[in-house]
């Protein structure tokens, strides 16, 4: 018997309803990086991570909002019709799944990059802003 098997494959009809959810929550960096590239850009992106890794580099567009910054105060400068997309290190890390669902909680459209600033720079080699860090003494 097929390991990938043992569990049956989902019906047709339930693997497209829950693709379709999936891709409701998130996106990746390609896309978002077509997006800004053809300056189609209907979300704001967010760098979700603190403040010192955003200065060190993150991807073009975005703007830093700690998800541990986020609450009803906070995002009270954003229209509730704004669309966001989140991201933070990469696959090992949370940030972007805690600031979707704080979002998401307080009413927002939200999407997750999947990959993070991880995939974005390493990987893809899209675009970043940097900035040097100068060593405190």
């Amino acid at each position: 018997m097929s390991n990938v098997l043992l569990t049956p494959s989902a019906k047709p009809e339930v693997a497209y309803e829950y693709f379709k959810a999936k891709l409701g929550c998130e996106t990746d960096c390609s896309d978002v990086y077509a997006d800004i590239k053809a300056e189609n850009q209907p979300f704001i992106l967010l760098d979700v991570r603190a403040k010192e890794a955003f200065e060190k580099s993150h991807a073009i567009t975005a703007i830093n909002f700690p998800h541990n910054e986020m609450n009803g105060d906070t995002v009270k400068i954003y229209p509730k019709d704004t669309q966001f997309v989140v991201y933070c290190w990469g696959p090992g890390c949370n940030g972007a799944t805690k600031a979707a669902m704080k979002l998401a909680a307080l009413g927002f459209a939200v999407k997750e990059m999947i990959g993070g600033i991880h995939y974005w720079e390493d990987f893809e080699r899209y675009p970043v802003v940097r900035h040097q860090i100068s060593a405190q003494v």
